[in-house]
């Protein structure tokens, strides 16, 4: 991981918002930038992950009614920065304070490194889950 890195709970500013969302090419979110801030002023948890010079690198979003579920609506980590353990960081934080709920639920693209990197933290896909598989549903707008 980056030695001078720091996970805090925090709202980000607008313009960095934007920029990382567009370093990772999540552009349905930063088409609307009043939106973006309204979903991350509307979540239970924002969690950034800034250098020591305080640029923010990546970011964790949740929903949650911080009792029985979490779903974790967005990681992402600015691509000149993955593979430093940023995101490991953020899921690490995430699952320390819901480490209480009942359930943690998340979609995700299909990629094996995302698939990898989920189960390495003990989540399950979803058909794989015992003693029976589950179903998820989405409706995408």
């Amino acid at each position: 991981m980056t030695r001078d890195l720091s996970v805090r709970e925090e709202l980000p500013a607008q313009n960095e918002a934007i920029r990382l969302y567009d370093s990772v090419g999540w552009s349905a979110y930063t088409r609307d930038p009043a939106l973006l801030m309204a979903s991350l002023t509307g979540s239970h948890r924002v969690y950034t992950a800034r250098t020591g010079s305080d640029e923010l690198v990546g970011l964790a979003r949740t929903i949650s009614d911080g009792a029985t579920i979490c779903y974790l609506q967005d990681i992402l980590v600015q691509p000149s920065h993955q593979d430093r353990g940023i995101g490991r960081a953020l899921m690490d934080r995430i699952l320390a304070d819901y480490g209480h709920v009942r359930q943690v639920v998340l979609l995700t693209d299909d990629e094996p490194r995302q698939r990898a990197f989920y189960e390495s933290h003990g989540l399950t896909e979803v058909h794989d889950v015992a003693p029976r598989p589950l179903n998820a549903f989405v409706r995408l707008g």
